[in-house]
């Protein structure tokens, strides 16, 4: 039986590849938080989680001082086991995003461990529902960017093969139906654009704001209000014909739960590092699948190509790249599709020269 022998966790500060803007933040910084593992037979898995520009210290604090001493003499390959077990050693700072970010970072490893021990792919192992999926563009919707700037992103990702991109709204009503509008008739009928509040609105704001822009048709309404206001989102749903999209701002299984069985979200995005990693992010997709809703995960591109072709339901990817400092290679597109990884483990060739550069301390 293998056992986990040593365990290291780090973190890595990376400067953002372009700016961006929302209707409540800019990306400050990617925070990316390490854990690597070795075990008694040789074997080695290399997992991470994120913030964008707060807590990743915190996350770090939390791995080196309670999460990593319990992980050494544990058996890699129950990774059921290992999780539930760190989940059940942190009950009193969970459900919550700091708890959430360190056990994705160690979830994350045990699962390119498991890959790369098994010599598969993470797509495969975890489901091989599929060898791509479609992406969607979100480089060029940021808030910042003028008119004519989201018409040319759009343009650019439609003449790419691309099936959509998204747009962040959250100026005056009348100017965000303005922008959309002028895109959409830019880019023709046939090309998906998504909306993004960022948790700005209430829930009387989001209804009208939905009215405004429903002659764009939108294909989503990502993140109108607060995660933790459900029954806003719920009356959003049932008010408008534009599906609701939420997901990254929510950490457990049970709080997709609630979302789902009470139809206000039509679209899940669940964010492998925000739930805690690997195995409750297949617990949540899964879950949609029950109520015949699709995924499409928000952020971390390079980790949710392979969840999104392990999984049936799975319904796009968002193209976001900010690993390129720190990873050789990109992921593989081709005619406006995401390319499933070949390679054993999490399908991430890092640049172990380039982590070394950006190591916080």
């Amino acid at each position: 039986m293998p056992t986990i022998s040593h365990v290291e966790a780090y973190l890595v500060d990376l400067e953002v590849e372009t700016v961006r803007t929302d209707a409540v933040q800019s990306f400050l910084k990617q925070e990316t938080v390490f854990v690597e593992i070795r075990t008694d037979d040789g074997g080695a898995g290399t997992g991470y989680s994120y913030t964008i520009g707060t807590g990743g210290t915190a996350v770090l604090a939390l791995l080196r001082d309670y999460l990593s001493p319990r992980l050494v003499g544990a058996d890699p390959r129950r990774v059921e086991a290992v999780w539930h077990d760190l989940f059940a050693a942190t009950r009193a700072t969970t459900v919550g995003a700091i708890t959430s970010l360190a056990l994705a970072a160690v979830d994350t490893a045990l699962w390119d461990w498991r890959c790369r021990d098994a010599g598969q792919p993470l797509w495969v192992l975890a489901g091989g529902a599929k060898d791509r999926i479609p992406l969607y563009d979100t480089e060029g919707g940021w808030l910042h960017l003028s008119t004519d700037e989201l018409i040319a992103g759009a343009k650019a990702s439609q003449g790419a093969g691309w099936r959509g991109a998204k747009l962040k709204i959250g100026r005056s009503p009348v100017e965000d139906a303005e922008r959309l509008a002028a895109v959409r008739a830019a880019v023709g009928p046939h090309f998906d654009l998504m909306i993004d509040a960022n948790q700005s609105l209430t829930a009387a704001e989001a209804v009208r704001r939905a009215r405004l822009l429903e002659p764009a048709d939108p294909y989503w309404f990502e993140e109108p209000l607060p995660g933790d206001d459900v029954s806003g989102h719920e009356t959003l749903a049932a008010a408008s014909s534009i599906p609701v999209a939420v997901g990254e701002s929510l950490y457990s299984v049970a709080q997709f739960r609630e979302y789902l069985h009470r139809g206000a979200a039509g679209i899940v995005q669940v964010d492998v590092a925000r739930i805690g990693g690997i195995t409750p992010w297949l617990k949540v997709a899964h879950l949609a699948e029950a109520y015949n809703v699709p995924v499409c995960p928000h952020f971390l591109m390079e980790l949710h190509v392979s969840l999104c072709c392990a999984v049936p339901n799975s319904g796009y990817l968002e193209h976001i790249p900010q690993l390129r400092a720190i990873t050789r290679g990109e992921i593989e597109v081709a005619d406006g599709q995401a390319l499933a990884p070949a390679a054993p483990g999490l399908g991430i060739e890092w640049d172990r020269d380039g982590i070394d550069d950006r190591r916080v301390g």
